[in-house]
């Protein structure tokens, strides 16, 4: 089958795309409005963009024209967490992108534990296995829906204690959630590890590093 895209209407790529980039990792992200309403919504599209300084980008779409919820949020407050859900979260996760009034907090409708964070007025979830505070970075529309790309400074991380070893994560510890297209998700499943390959140092650009 060949499909123009000049043919389909924006909801039907989300449909064709979202079934195509899979498996998506989940930012489940915390905001918190001026009035004080904390919000927290899941997220499928979303990356690293820096190591120095640490920034994750997050995309989030509007609603009729209209930003949500977490988009107003970051916009009015410049900060935002993400928090990464294990299996234990996936129906709290899942029913948090259902689209409440502003009023309404996903955190106290779901029965959430939430935590201060350190270095951001906004708070973290409090069990989930990482919690990522960032400042925003910078904001980018795309398209001609009003998508916008969000990038965050991560400022400090939460990670438990079981899950990371040496410096790195433990991946079947965190068992993580992934997105697929459609109200369907998946496991870790099996995980397949080869010979590593020898890269240089991830330096920052302009210091000196080996000569080539």
């Amino acid at each position: 089958m060949k499909i123009l895209t000049s043919s389909l209407n924006p909801e039907q790529t989300y449909k064709l795309m979202t079934g195509i980039v899979v498996p998506r990792p989940i930012a489940w992200v915390s905001t918190r409005s001026v009035e004080g309403v904390v919000n927290v919504a899941p997220f499928s599209c979303y990356t690293i963009v820096s190591n120095k300084p640490p920034m994750i980008g997050v995309n989030i779409g509007r609603k009729a024209g209209v930003r949500k919820d977490t988009g107003k949020n970051i916009h009015d407050t410049r900060e935002f967490v993400i928090n990464i859900a294990n299996e234990d979260f996936l129906l709290p996760l899942h029913q948090s992108a259902i689209e409440y009034d502003a009023e309404v907090s996903e955190v106290e409708l779901l029965g959430l534990q939430t935590l201060p964070s350190e270095t951001i007025s906004t708070p973290r979830l409090a069990t989930v296995p990482v919690s990522l505070e960032c400042r925003l970075h910078s904001v980018t529309p795309f398209g001609q829906t009003g998508a916008e790309f969000y990038v965050g400074e991560v400022m400090a991380l939460h990670v438990q204690d079981e899950i990371i070893h040496d410096g790195k994560i433990d991946t079947r510890s965190l068992r993580p959630i992934c997105r697929l297209g459609g109200p369907n998700y998946a496991h870790l499943g099996e995980i397949i590890t080869l010979q590593r390959i020898q890269q240089t140092a991830k330096a920052v650009m302009g210091s000196a590093g080996p000569e080539k």
